[in-house]
């Protein structure tokens, strides 16, 4: 499988065919997809944005928001589920690193990739607070 991960722009994407990634990738569960006004918020919004296409398709998406100095908080990484497994996961996060090389990237896992991400090279961190309104 060929794939190709690029720098997008948030305003510049379809968000009907992002938000089929979050729904196909299983993030749609934990994410606004219902609510189409916020999720275009949240993509024009975000300052790094990373897409992974296959044959024009987009399949993954991985997106942030960084200083590009200090820290990147990645907020979403979604590949959907034909495409999991594939190493396009992998290639967006380094995508982002690559974005930003001297900021560490941060993230906050969805339950079920809790195993994932140390598998990858990141160490998980025992303090962190999220604070919902």
């Amino acid at each position: 499988m060929n794939w190709k991960t690029e720098r997008a722009h948030g305003a510049d994407l379809d968000v009907e065919e992002v938000l089929g990634v979050y729904r196909d990738s299983g993030l749609g569960e934990r994410r606004p997809v219902g609510d189409r006004e916020r999720f275009t918020a949240m993509l024009q919004n975000a300052n790094l944005i990373l897409a992974c296409r296959v044959e024009g398709r987009l399949v993954g998406i991985a997106r942030s928001i960084s200083d590009f100095s200090y820290v990147t908080y990645l907020s979403d990484i979604a590949v959907v589920r034909d495409y999991q497994r594939s190493g396009i996961g992998r290639a967006l996060i380094e995508a982002t690193g690559q974005e930003a090389p001297g900021a560490k990237i941060v993230l906050l896992s969805a339950p079920a990739a809790t195993d994932y991400y140390p598998h990858i090279g990141f160490t998980q961190h025992g303090s962190a607070w999220v604070l919902s309104p």
